[in-house]
């Protein structure tokens, strides 16, 4: 084979991380902090309460829903590793006691890609030699997973925690400014909506006036209601 032809086959690209360690909770905690503080501090501000009985409430729910959020995403993501971990330990049992059978089993995947079957053994019996790679193969064509990159239960935490926290501090921040009306923190937070969406549109790889848009008309769709409901019990109880 020429230079030419060896430099032209080699990969010229890079791929982004899509194991979703840190982005769908870090993107998931800022949207909903922007989200459901910006309802919360609509309707509060709906219900005819002083400024600083919403600048209190929304405090009050950047903090609770932040360690809810973390709680949450610790929980989840700790669960699915453990419930990952069990099956890959039944499966470093099984390639133990019956590695005949699982031999057999990895051929067999080979041979539906395509590969002869004489082929398809011999390279089934090469990559079982080691045992860690062995485990790691099945893993990946029976479970989905690799056993190395599993996500973190602490990097989903933090990056849930802190992302909320910034998302939720945006429709509170006005009002911890001074301000009175609802307006400054609504634009403030349908501007921060506008800009995760349009952020997270060079991850997924969206249009970004797409990405940004949709997220602020959510926001201010969740506003609007929460701010009717306010406005609809603030009257009734006064």
């Amino acid at each position: 084979m020429s230079a030419t032809a060896s430099v032209s086959a080699e990969a010229h690209h890079s791929h982004r991380d899509v194991s979703g360690g840190w982005l769908r909770p870090a993107v998931f905690g800022a949207m909903d902090g922007l989200v459901s503080n910006l309802g919360l501090v609509s309707g509060v501000a709906g219900s005819s309460a002083s400024s600083s009985a919403v600048a209190i409430a929304g405090m009050a729910g950047l903090a609770a829903g932040a360690f809810s959020m973390a709680v949450g995403e610790y929980t989840s993501v700790a669960s699915q590793r453990e419930l990952v971990l069990a099956e890959l330990e039944v499966e470093r049992r099984e390639l133990r006691r019956h590695p005949a059978a699982e031999l057999d089993e990895l051929t067999q995947v080979y041979v539906r890609r395509g590969v002869a079957p004489e082929l398809a053994r011999e390279v089934a019996r090469q990559m079982s030699a080691d045992p860690e790679q062995a485990l790691e193969i099945h893993a990946r064509e029976e479970l989905g997973v690799a056993p190395g990159d599993l996500p973190s239960p602490t990097v989903a935490a933090l990056s849930s925690f802190f992302s909320f926290g910034v998302g939720a501090l945006l429709p509170v921040l006005p009002y911890l400014l001074g301000a009175t009306a609802l307006w400054p923190a609504a634009v403030l937070a349908l501007l921060g909506l506008f800009l995760c969406g349009a952020v997270v549109s060079r991850v997924t790889s969206r249009s970004w006036w797409y990405s940004g848009l949709r997220q602020l008309l959510l926001g201010a769709a969740a506003a609007a209601v929460t701010y009717g409901v306010g406005a609809l019990f603030g009257t009734a109880l006064t």
